[in-house]
């Protein structure tokens, strides 16, 4: 009988969910999480969050504010800063303030 080492490997972090609306009204519950799930990124070991815009189609300075943040504790801490699943008028608030940069945008294949 042979014995195989098994190494755990990790699951990569689940996205964060912004909501549809990413305005002043819920700036601080989204803070409080984005830096909630920063955190646990950065305590499992992860190279990347993720944050799922999928559904958001409003955004106001306020959410662009709380991405920066999320953005720059990010990368104080190592981890890449991935917006997923951006619809067509978020990706183009973010060009049009040069705030696109900042962040990585994967394509689904």
């Amino acid at each position: 009988m042979t014995r195989q080492s098994t190494v755990p490997v990790e699951a990569p972090m689940q996205p964060l969910f912004a909501p549809a609306r990413l305005n002043a009204d819920n700036r601080l519950e989204f803070r409080r999480l984005v830096l909630e799930q920063l955190e646990n990124a950065a305590h499992e070991g992860a190279d990347t969050i993720d944050v799922d815009l999928g559904g958001t189609v409003e955004m106001d300075a306020s959410g662009l504010g709380v991405l920066v943040l999320l953005q720059k504790r990010a990368r104080e801490r190592g981890l890449r800063t991935r917006l997923v699943h951006t619809p067509r008028p978020v990706f183009e608030t973010l060009r049009l303030t040069r705030l696109d940069a900042l962040f990585e945008f994967p394509t689904t294949s």
